[in-house]
């Protein structure tokens, strides 16, 4: 890894001139130090959130020896993902993020619809994560009132709770990013002291601990497939979907002093201090076991909050449980921040129906406050099939990873096809970025294939994998609007630079874009170039 400002086109720049070089005029607070920003992502990733809401699912589907190696191998793993996706984040520090790089990356004449498709697959991945997180949250704040004041969980109840949560997130994030910053930064050390006061207490307060061979090395199957290949490897979505979400650091660019260095950096050390810390989480979970089968068929649904009060008592077990759920609304905070960030970009570029709505930004908190409430409506949605589906669960975390992942490697494939073509920001990873890209791309393409199977044996309504229809109606839905209108107008200079002329014989102030470059270059009387039009607009 390189971090040279010489070797990168934005050496010499600040970041707004950097921001008006790639087409977008500065509109966001840039309020962010690098800490922040690397905050956001280790906030969103979450261990004391992914690791445990996920630990009923690691339980059932390959146990302690999957839960530990599956840990270790997938991490490795998305290290390379986010190297990679750093290298790109630094040549090209702007909040739209993948569908930017995608649109930079690729071949002239497919450039806008590599970019199109990229986009819709973030948006997809990034509303199904801040499902995910909040549900999670939800789940663990069920266990907790169920054990301090008999609150009986049911399917119901918990959609009601995750709700609430999604309404708390969207209310903070309405009031601006200083707050929102604050709290990422206290949600960093809320994690580093709970991971570490949580496996204190269970490393020397419980008589019983198990040993290194259950830990490593027991298998469990019951998913009813019988395989312990393929079990195994659907038993890597637990680790997986815990790694992700961490390209909020690119999302948060635009608010972030020094861009080009502090979101790379804020990618690459939210994935690997997240993997130790993780690590050392699981570890701490899985020698604390008392009882497999009684932690595994818990009445709170949360096993990780039996083995917290079988382990060390109600008091202690209680009070350590707040400490999860604090992180995870932490967590889930963080995840729309990201989110409206990413959807506020798109819109901004025209790419949503609705747009001139999604991408306003309050004058008051220069916050886009529309897209906030759309994230979280979008991830209630998605959360609302577990009143009818048990294992609806599982598939959100399923379209989350899917989601994601494709829009994360799509520009590194483009990067790696560029080959010495691509022009290096001051954070780069030298010789090393084709081989690290290759095994990116490698990666995610098995991962994608891998998490749209099924998952429980025997298929029902009740245990299908919706994951694969959730991707196929997005995918369908980005196809047809692409085929009937959006590849006349989307990121086209040429459309850019007549909606510039009009808008300069209208006396409007246009709007800038990642195609308005490329549109004032072929006419400067066009002036600064306008984004792409928002055909859905009323």
């Amino acid at each position: 890894m390189t971090d040279d400002a010489r070797t990168g086109s934005s050496g010499g720049l600040s970041d707004e001139e950097r921001l008006a070089q790639l087409g977008y005029t500065q509109v966001l607070a840039r309020r962010m130090s690098a800490f922040a920003n690397y905050a956001v992502s280790f906030t969103i990733i979450s261990v004391l959130s992914g690791c445990l809401t996920l630990y009923l699912f690691g339980m059932n589907t390959g146990g302690p020896a999957v839960i530990t190696w599956g840990w270790v191998g997938v991490g490795l793993m998305t290290l390379f993902v986010g190297l990679s996706m750093a290298e790109i984040c630094s040549a090209y520090p702007t909040s739209a993020g993948l569908y930017f790089w995608a649109h930079r990356l690729a071949p002239p004449r497919s450039a806008a619809a590599w970019a199109w498709f990229t986009g819709w697959f973030n948006v997809l991945g990034q509303v199904a994560v801040t499902a995910g997180i909040d549900f999670g949250a939800a789940s663990f704040l069920g266990a907790y009132l169920n054990l301090q004041f008999g609150f009986e969980v049911t399917p119901g109840r918990t959609v009601l709770l995750f709700s609430a949560i999604l309404v708390l997130h969207g209310l903070l994030n309405t009031f601006g990013v200083r707050i929102v910053a604050f709290l990422n930064s206290v949600s960093v050390w809320w994690h580093v002291l709970g991971v570490a006061v949580i496996v204190g207490a269970l490393a020397f307060v419980p008589d019983h601990h198990q040993s290194a061979s259950f830990v490593f090395t027991k298998f469990v199957d019951n998913t009813g497939w019988g395989s312990g290949v393929y079990v195994v490897l659907l038993g890597l979505l637990m680790a997986q979907y815990t790694f992700t979400g961490y390209d909020a650091s690119a999302h948060m660019t635009e608010e972030t002093h020094d861009a080009a260095t502090a979101g790379p950096k804020g990618i690459v050390r939210s994935i690997w201090t997240s993997w130790i810390a993780g690590f050392v989480l699981l570890l701490g979970f899985t020698f604390a076991i008392q009882s497999y089968d009684k932690e595994l068929a818990s009445p709170t649904g949360a096993p990780p909050a039996q083995i917290l009060l079988d382990a060390l008592g109600a008091t202690a077990g209680k009070l350590l449980l707040l400490v999860v759920v604090g992180a995870q609304l932490f967590c889930g905070m963080a995840s729309v921040t990201a989110n409206s960030r990413m959807i506020y970009a798109f819109s901004r570029d025209g790419a949503l129906p609705y747009s001139h709505v999604w991408h306003t930004v309050s004058p008051r908190t220069r916050t886009p406050v529309a897209a906030v409430w759309l994230a979280a409506l979008g991830a209630l949605v998605l959360g609302l099939p577990y009143l009818i589906n048990v294992t609806a669960y599982a598939a959100v975390t399923s379209i989350a990873v899917i989601g994601l992942y494709i829009a994360y490697v799509v520009p590194t494939l483009l990067r790696v096809r560029r080959g010495d073509d691509f022009e290096r920001g001051p954070w780069h990873l030298g010789r090393w970025s084709r081989t690290i890209g290759v095994i990116a791309v490698a990666w995610v393409g098995a991962i994608t294939i891998l998490f749209m199977l099924p998952q429980v044996s025997p298929v029902t309504w009740e245990t299908f994998n919706y994951a694969p229809v959730a991707v196929l109606v997005v995918l369908g839905f980005a196809t047809t609007w692409w085929l009937a209108s959006a590849r006349h107008w989307f990121l086209n200079p040429t459309h850019e630079r007549t909606l510039a002329r009009e808008a300069t014989r209208a006396g409007v102030g246009a709007r800038t874009g990642p195609a308005a470059d490329a549109a004032a270059d072929a006419d400067p009387a066009a002036g600064t170039g306008a984004s792409a039009p928002d055909p859905a607009d009323p």
